[in-house]
């Protein structure tokens, strides 16, 4: 589970505006960093099939939104992925 304090950081380097929490660059964001702490756990607990379940939701909640962003604003897409170093 990502910590309070990781998830407002995470937040305040993603957001648009002032108020914004809930845009598909910080819903990424929050997802990208919850994906990369699962993916840490899952390396040590290999077995642990639950988890691995709700790893590969939400990389597909993600690929959803990537994908929504990619239709709407071609350019900010491609600078969350710049700046998440999600396509490698």
């Amino acid at each position: 589970m990502i910590q309070k304090e990781k998830k407002t950081q995470v937040i305040v380097e993603n957001k648009r505006h002032d108020t914004d929490t809930g845009s598909p660059e910080v819903q990424i964001a929050i997802l990208t960093a919850r994906i990369n702490e699962l993916t840490e756990h899952l390396k040590v607990h290999k077995q642990d099939n639950h988890s691995r379940r709700g790893l590969l939701q939400m990389v597909g909640k993600r690929r959803n939104l990537l994908d929504y962003l990619a239709r709407k604003d071609i350019e900010r897409y491609r600078a969350i992925i710049a700046k998440l170093n999600i396509r490698k």
